[in-house]
Parts: structure tokens; C-alpha cells; sequence
């Protein structure tokens, strides 16, 4: 029996971001996009993974996951049904011996999806056309008029219907043909329009779909709860050399001397990538661009930085916080500390709060003291999947 699964991220989730600037489904969320997850869980359990949704999107963040089993990205519809049609129309252009049996049809924003849900919705399917996991609601229930209660809605029999929402593939195909227009809200309801009868499986609270910014912070919490705590440490130096413009944190600061490097000499964000670098164990700066090797001469120090957050992500990782601490008489640098703390959270991809850049002097001792150079210390503490 063939599995099929067709991930939905075409929508913009106003809801969730009144500017829709990023897609819910494309939100970072320990250290990988919403949809990143989702598909991550269903690789184990379905032979194909059809996504919808912007393709050089979905391609970039999918990517990593390195599975023959997702298939290209196509484009969705304006509305939902409109994606899953589409999703359904390519996997019917598969050869008819590899077209599935059963197909699944899964919000991409919702990470957070167990094994366990997943079989149940496929065991159901060995005796229905259609199945669909689902939450009793629990709560009393009103119905607003005007934000006053006009009455109470008996929750009796009442579900909260969730994904993925698994079907036979070849009726499922023909019904959603037949139904072009439709403004059904999940698939369960063609099934019904037409008769047919959608079993209830035992949904779970846990599998949440990303609707409101506090539900980002519920699944931090849940995804989260295997996670352990890094800590790591950076120093740089570097001296001062004429005819070389000043680079620190990711900025240009004006000063009559830069420093010598192999590459732009960016002693903060030298430190900081070994902070990093050191946090996941994975060595120092000079392990992964080596001095030695010219095509990092004269390199801009940003790409370095950008590298140690990707390979934070590629592990399942967050970045917690950053303290940064640059050593020098001169030049003054206060005037400077917003737009390094600004530029190392946009290469990082991180909130400006988790920043942190100090300076201080080593008052008139030492080389630092002699205005002889620059030295930075890095601290960063991250979290990592266990």
C-alpha cells in the first residue's frame, strides 16, 4: 500500500502576523522553519511527500532533509481546497503503478505531529473512505451577537477537527474534480457533501496548529523539552596596520588603522563564530575557513557568522543569547554598540534582545593598552536537540 502525503503552505496566515511579511508555515521554530518539522515527522511513515506552496521556498528550507521521498514543490491555489486539488492532479500525473493508494493531507503549520496520530488515521482507512483525527471540545460553548452572549451552544458530540487527514486516493482525486468552487474548510467535508462516511480518530492537544504568536511559544515549549543547554567561549586579536579600513562586529568603523588578517580581520565576529563553533563542538574558525587557503583572503567576516547560525539550525539548535565584549583604548566604541548588536542579529537571524556588545579598556596596560591592537571575548549559550 502506498502512502501519499500533501503538505499545505500556500497560505499567508493573517491571523498569526497582521503585516504577513513571513508565512506562518515559514517562521523559524527551534532552529528550522514551521514546515521543516512537519515534513520531518512524516519521512518515516509515507513513501511520497508532495509540498505546495512557493517551490524556491519550500525547495531551500526541504533541502536539507535529503530525501528521495519529496517530491518537487508545486504551486498552490488561492484557497485551500484549491492547494489540495493541486497536490492530488500531481500525484496523479505519477505513472499509474506508483500512484498511492492513500493520500494524507497535512497543514504545514502544524510541526508538532505524532507517529501515533498518523497510524491511527491510516488504520481507520482500512475500513473508511476518509478518516480524521479529532479533540472532544471540552469547554462550554456561546455564540457572540454584537459581544454580548446571544446563547449557549451545546458541546455535546462536538469535535475539534485537526490534520492530516488521510483518503482514499483515487475517490478523493474524483470527488475534488467534482467539486471545484468549494468552500469547505477541510477535506472531511467533500467526503460528507457526498455521503460518505469520515471516521473519528483520538486527535492530540499537543498537535497544534500555529495560528496566534502565543501558540509559537507553546510549541518552543513542547518541541523543546529534549533540548539541552550549550555553552561556548570566543577570544580573537588582532593588530593595527595602516592603510586597512576598521571592520568590527559586521560594521565599518571610522579609525585611522584597520587590523591585519587574512581575511577582513573582524575580530568580533572572529570570537563569536568560535563561541559558536565551540558551543556545538565542531572547533574553531580556522577548522572551517583556514588561513591558509586564499580563497578566504581579504574575506568579508559576515559569511563566517552566517555559517555558525546555519550550522546551529542544521542541528535542530537555537541560539539563547550573545555577550560581547570588545578590548581597545580606541577607537571609542559606544557610539557604534546598536548597529553591531543590529547587524549581528540580522546575520543571525535572531532577535536583537538575545545581543549583547560591551567594550571596555584594559586601562592603558598591555598591548590593548599601548594601542597596539584589538581583542574580543565571545560568550553564546544555545540549545540542542539531546
Amino acid at each position: 500500500m502506498r502512502i501519499a502525503l500533501i503538505i499545505l503552505a500556500a497560505g499567508v496566515g493573517k491571523r498569526f502576523s497582521k503585516d504577513g511579511i513571513v508565512p506562518k508555515q515559514y517562521i523559524q521554530l527551534l532552529g528550522h522553519p514551521v514546515i521543516y518539522h512537519a515534513v520531518k515527522a512524516f519521512l518515516p511513515h509515507v513513501d511520497y511527500i508532495q509540498p505546495v506552496g512557493d517551490p524556491d521556498t519550500l525547495n531551500s528550507i526541504l533541502l536539507p532533509l535529503d530525501s528521495k521521498k519529496i517530491l518537487s514543490p508545486i504551486h498552490g491555489g488561492k484557497e485551500r481546497q484549491d492547494s489540495v486539488k493541486a497536490g492530488l492532479e500531481a500525484l496523479s500525473s505519477l505513472p499509474e503503478d506508483q500512484q498511492p493508494d492513500i493520500v494524507l493531507v497535512h497543514d504545514g503549520a502544524r510541526p508538532n505531529i505524532s507517529a501515533e496520530i498518523i497510524h491511527r488515521v491510516i488504520d481507520a482507512l482500512k475500513d473508511y473512505s476518509a478518516a480524521i483525527p479529532a479533540i472532544p471540545v471540552a469547554e462550554t460553548l456561546k455564540r457572540n451577537k454584537d459581544n454580548i452572549i446571544g446563547e449557549t451552544v451545546s458541546r455535546d458530540g462536538l469535535f475539534r477537527a485537526q490534520t492530516p487527514q488521510g483518503f482514499h486516493f483515487k475517490p478523493f482525486l474524483d470527488i475534488h474534480r467534482k467539486a471545484a468552487g468549494s468552500s469547505a474548510t477541510d477535506d472531511a467535508a467533500l467526503f460528507e457533501d457526498v455521503g460518505l462516511k469520515v471516521a473519528l480518530v483520538q486527535g492530540d492537544e499537543n498537535n497544534i496548529k500555529l495560528t496566534y504568536q502565543e501558540d509559537l511559544k507553546r510549541l518552543e515549549c513542547l518541541m523543546s523539552n529534549m533540548m539541552l543547554p550549550r555553552i561556548g567561549s570566543g577570544f580573537d586579536v588582532h593588530a593595527f596596520e595602516k592603510d586597512r579600513p576598521l571592520y568590527l562586529c559586521g560594521i565599518e568603523v571610522p579609525h585611522e588603522l584597520g587590523l591585519a588578517g587574512h581575511s577582513d580581520a573582524d575580530v568580533g565576529l572572529h570570537a563569536l563564530c568560535d563561541a559558536i563553533y565551540g558551543a556545538l563542538a565542531e572547533g574553531d574558525i580556522g577548522a572551517h575557513f583556514p588561513p591558509s587557503d586564499n580563497q578566504w583572503k581579504n574575506a568579508d567576516s559576515k559569511q563566517f557568522l552566517i555559517h555558525a547560525g546555519e550550522r546551529v539550525r542544521q542541528r535542530g539548535g537555537k541560539i539563547i543569547n550573545i555577550d560581547l565584549t570588545l578590548i581597545c583604548e580606541r577607537p571609542k566604541m559606544r557610539p557604534h554598540i546598536e548597529q553591531m548588536r543590529e547587524k549581528i542579529a540580522e546575520l543571525l537571524q535572531i532577535d536583537v534582545a538575545r545581543v549583547s556588545v560591551k567594550a571596555t579598556t584594559t586601562e592603558k596596560l598591555g598591548f590593548t593598552g599601548r594601542e597596539e591592537g584589538i581583542a574580543c571575548q565571545a560568550m553564546t549559550s544555545i540549545l540542542l536537540p539531546e
